[in-house]
């Protein structure tokens, strides 16, 4: 038998092909995992924010107030003070209007107010009475000024005579009407007549 040389070459073995992975076989690729982050309301930084917010908040509220209320007292103040100048410039005007009306003409109002208040005459009648020779005595102009200044009820003064006619003279209502209406009376008008009536038995 020959034995073979020794540091003879060795016969080549041929190379097996190296198997290739389809796409389906090859492992996923997998992306290293990042770290996960907190929620912004665990970091401490928010709660120091809204802590601060808080604060300027609660400040500018107080601010606020403080500055509205001396607005308001402001506006007030110088209500009050734009109310008394107006008020002074009322007495002032007043006083100015005074001088302006005659004496006499205070007077018949005067007496017109006691006529119309005391003695529940009508309008008329306060006219008559402070122009009649008897009476007052003052001029038309005057009395005519004072009726119309008189502050009275003539509703009231009708009523009131009526309710005295009634009581005194026990007359029925048609003849207290015409008694009230009448230029020998009482000089009332015809709805103020009326009006008496009405509330006769109120």
């Amino acid at each position: 038998m020959t034995q073979p040389i020794q540091g003879s070459p060795q016969p080549v073995q041929p190379q097996q092909p190296v198997p290739q992975m389809t796409p389906q076989q090859a492992p996923p690729f997998q992306q290293p995992q990042q770290p996960k982050k907190k929620p912004i309301f665990k970091r401490w930084w928010f709660w120091v924010l809204i802590v601060v917010v808080l604060i300027i908040g609660i400040s500018n509220m107080n601010g606020g107030g403080s500055s509205s209320s001396d607005t308001n007292s402001t506006s007030q103040s110088q209500s009050a003070q734009s109310g008394s100048a107006s008020s002074s410039g009322t007495t002032e005007q007043k006083k100015s209007e005074e001088p302006s009306v005659p004496a006499d003409y205070k007077s018949a109002l005067r007496q017109a107010e006691s006529y119309a208040n005391t003695m529940h005459m009508s309008k008329q009648g306060v006219y008559d009475q402070l122009t009649s020779e008897y009476g007052g005595q003052f001029s038309a102009e005057a009395a005519q000024y004072a009726v119309d200044n008189v502050k009275a009820d003539w509703n009231a003064n009708a009523l009131a005579k009526a309710k005295d006619y009634q009581k005194s003279m026990a007359m029925s209502p048609e003849a207290i009407r015409d008694q009230l209406t009448s230029e020998y009376g009482e000089k009332f008008t015809a709805d103020e007549a009326n009006y008496a009536i009405e509330h006769l038995n109120d």
